[in-house]
């Protein structure tokens, strides 16, 4: 969204088309697979897909029914059940939960009487009220659900459920391998998008020493060239957790990877294929990106540093929404929204660059910066303090930018993403920097 001040109309019909993108997405991925796909656990890290689901419609009846209409629960009974807080992951099989029919049913009713509820809201009077704000967080909160069961599905086994085109091929990039973004203040997080989540808030200034970023996230090749060099068994490149971590779960290359002769191949979807040279490398932990970066003679840049390269223009001295500027994202300028299957070849999206030269700052896959997960200045938690607040410290890494499976109601310049920094399992690359003096 553009602009704050836009008519009720607009953002009623910019709301409308949020939901139904949302809903469009999930009935594809709870509808490719059968039943006992539906309510198998395809890992330990993951929840059914039959979870995710009425997790999804419960959500929606809580903020949009309950807290914004004022309506009466309809099944106040599963609260308990999709409650994300009170059941891990691992434990989520074996509660009552709705079968897939009865989850399908109550989502679709949810989402029916939420329609009606739309149609007659005044976008002001409440913070939830306010510019649609509780619509689009509900849509972002099912497209962020839509890429956990994106990851379920590339974690199960058997034939290949989900297709999409490839993205199109891109020339060979020829373009410099860094960039230097210069030093000096600039302004990060934001207090003006309306959609924005709690943790993206307020917008601050931020100074930042000059540095250099990769142009692109780092490729299969290039990481292939550290596994080669003997990257997994050198020690020296990693942190000390990094390195007890890898070696108790003998990790020797990215998740889903496997060496067959001289070539590696990788399982995607359900179907195996060579690993790209050109693509950016996919499913990797913070410790394996940290050790490429210090055996490249670099490190992973801040989340300041991601953002002012991502964010800042230099020629106005101020922050846009997005690396190409204040439009929303069009295909163009970006891999997202589950268009495709995969990331897009490195050097691709000439038009979704940054001012300063820095491409595929957005979609393709998450990237990992040095950065622990902390509020910004002046941080309230809203609405509830539990989206962000309990995961404030330094046992997560923050991610920024987006992957492919990203959808851009959920994804800008200012969105924040944080894992632990053993999670492989998410559509997670990096880029590497270096400060501006280093050689």
């Amino acid at each position: 969204m553009t602009d704050p001040a836009l008519d009720a109309e607009t953002l009623r019909e910019r709301a409308l088309t949020t939901l139904i993108t949302a809903r469009a997405r999930t009935t594809l991925l709870t509808s490719c697979v059968d039943d006992p796909d539906l309510t198998a656990q395809h890992s330990p890290l993951m929840s059914p897909l039959v979870w995710d689901l009425a997790h999804i419609g419960n959500q929606e009846e809580q903020w949009l029914l309950r807290a914004v209409a004022g309506r009466e629960a309809m099944r106040p009974e599963i609260d308990g059940l999709y409650d994300a807080f009170e059941h891990p992951r691992a434990e989520r099989p074996k509660l009552p939960l709705l079968p897939p029919a009865e989850a399908r049913h109550y989502a679709a009713e949810v989402r029916g009487r939420v329609l009606d509820v739309l149609e007659r809201t005044a976008f002001h009077g409440t913070r939830l009220t306010e510019a649609g704000f509780a619509f689009g967080m509900i849509a972002q909160h099912e497209q962020q659900h839509d890429e956990t069961m994106l990851i379920t599905h590339q974690l199960r086994t058997g034939p290949q459920a989900l297709t999409a085109p490839d993205p199109d091929p891109a020339p060979l990039f020829t373009g410099p391998s860094e960039v230097l973004v210069p030093g000096g203040p600039f302004t990060m997080g934001t207090s003006t998008e309306p959609w924005a989540l709690d943790n993206e808030r307020p917008a601050h200034r931020r100074e930042v020493a000059p540095f250099h970023i990769d142009t692109t996230p780092v490729t299969n090749a290039a990481y292939q060239a550290f596994i080669e060099d003997g990257g997994y068994d050198t020690e020296r490149w990693w942190a000390p957790e990094g390195w007890a971590h890898i070696r108790q779960h003998s990790i020797h290359a990215p998740l889903f990877w496997r060496r067959d002769g001289k070539q590696w191949l990788r399982r995607r979807f359900g179907v195996t294929e060579v690993v790209p040279p050109d693509e950016p490398v996919l499913h990797v932990c913070w410790y394996e990106a940290d050790a490429y970066a210090r055996w490249a003679g670099r490190r992973l840049p801040t989340e300041a540093e991601w953002e002012k390269a991502a964010r800042h223009d230099p020629a106005g001295d101020r922050s846009t929404r997005y690396p190409w500027g204040d439009a929303d994202p069009a295909p163009e300028h970006a891999n997202l929204g589950q268009r495709h299957l995969r990331p897009a070849p490195a050097g691709s999206y000439p038009e979704g660059e940054s001012p300063l030269g820095v491409r595929q700052l957005i979609g393709d896959v998450w990237e990992w910066t040095a950065s622990d997960f902390l509020p910004y200045p002046g941080f309230q938690a809203f609405p509830y303090k539990e989206y962000s607040e309990v995961f404030f410290g330094s046992e997560y890494k923050v991610l920024r930018g987006g992957s492919f499976a990203v959808d851009p109601v959920a994804c800008r310049g200012t969105f924040r993403n944080w894992d632990y920094p053993i999670r492989r399992q998410i559509f997670s690359g990096f880029r590497t920097a270096r400060s501006a003096g280093d050689v």
